[in-house]
């Protein structure tokens, strides 16, 4: 199994945002390899080579789609979205377990995910739903 984590694949580049087929809106990409470590039985779902984007529209059921408008809704996913939820206790840092409550209770958290981070001690890309780092998010 050498070499079982490694790959010799090129990476495609695909637009950085598409519009989400249900609610038309664009929004931006995110990678297969966080779209297969959220969505619900990953090794079932056909993902292709193709590019996919998270829709953070709380009003639409659609958390990732593909180019080819494939949709994976919030029933098709084990992690709670807190861009969906619209709930102070949703989690806004996946990689370390703060939710918007927390956050805005303790100012601290956001210094510690900060040094975590320039440490690169977090795991955004696979952690958070969006792929993405959540300091942004801290904005509370």
């Amino acid at each position: 199994m050498d070499g079982c984590c490694s790959s010799d694949n090129v990476t495609e580049h695909y637009p950085n945002s598409h519009g989400c087929p249900v609610n038309g809106r664009r929004y931006s990409s995110v990678k297969r390899k966080t779209v297969l470590h959220h969505i619900e039985a990953p090794w079932a779902a056909e993902l292709t080579e193709q590019g996919y984007y998270f829709c953070t529209d709380p009003d639409c059921e659609v958390v990732y789609y593909g180019q080819d408008d494939s949709v994976f809704r919030q029933s098709q996913v084990r992690t709670s979205v807190w861009q969906k939820s619209g709930n102070t206790q949703s989690t806004i840092c996946y990689c370390f377990g703060i939710s918007q409550q927390l956050a805005a209770e303790n100012r601290t958290m956001k210094e510690f995910v900060i040094k975590q981070t320039q440490s690169s001690l977090c795991s955004c890309e696979t952690s958070n739903p969006s792929g993405r780092c959540c300091l942004k998010d801290f904005s509370i």
